[in-house]
């Protein structure tokens, strides 16, 4: 259904993480990959969700100069927050096990910012490209983690590529997370059911 509403455009999901290609896919969507490294730097005064939302039309804003008429850009930025902080990607083995360590036996939120263009579409803001954009948090809830459970989650699953240093859908996320509330697939990288009815709209 929601493939045969999009035929008349050339979807473009603009992101390397192999998650959200997979989720994406399962939505039944026939899709380009296009990456673009783009600075994840954002205005100090922002906060959570702010952050997300922000980082994802950054990344929208990156193909500004190149999209065609029919193109359909899909851009997210995926943040962990916790007191008052952001979590972004590790830069290193010292830092992952800082986060998880700082994840150990708390609550956090998974924000999610996704960004959809389309020359095709009237822009809200103003700016010649069609937008729609939202955010979608998730309360993820962590057992008290031992730094054996650290070490070893991160030696054999490096997750560098991973806000937070984790993915839920990986071993830590079965040992050491006890409760989520929220959509799950947000905290993947993707939350597909609010896409599917922001792409349904269109």
């Amino acid at each position: 259904m929601l493939k045969d509403k999009l035929n008349k455009y050339n979807i473009i999901l603009a992101s390397k993480s192999p998650r959200r290609q997979f989720l994406l896919k399962e939505l039944g969507l026939d899709f380009q990959i296009k990456t673009k490294d783009t600075d994840e730097s954002f205005p100090k005064k922002l906060k959570g969700k702010q952050i997300a939302l922000y980082l994802s039309k950054k990344k929208a804003h990156a193909f500004k100069d190149e999209l065609k008429p029919n193109d359909l850009l899909i851009t997210a930025d995926t943040i962990v927050w916790i007191g008052n902080k952001v979590l972004n990607k590790p830069a290193n083995y010292n830092e992952a096990v800082k986060m998880l360590q700082l994840l150990s036996g708390k609550t956090h939120t998974v924000y999610t910012g996704v960004c959809i263009t389309s020359p095709l579409r009237p822009s809200p803001l103003g700016e010649g490209l069609g937008v729609r954009s939202f955010v979608v948090s998730t309360k993820v809830f962590f057992k008290k983690l031992t730094n054996k459970e650290i070490h070893f989650y991160i030696t054999n699953y490096k997750p560098y590529d991973k806000a937070g240093a984790y993915g839920a859908q990986e071993w830590i996320g079965y040992v050491g997370v006890e409760k989520i509330i929220g959509s799950y697939f947000n905290v993947m990288g993707l939350p597909v059911k609010e896409l599917y009815e922001e792409l349904l709209k269109l």
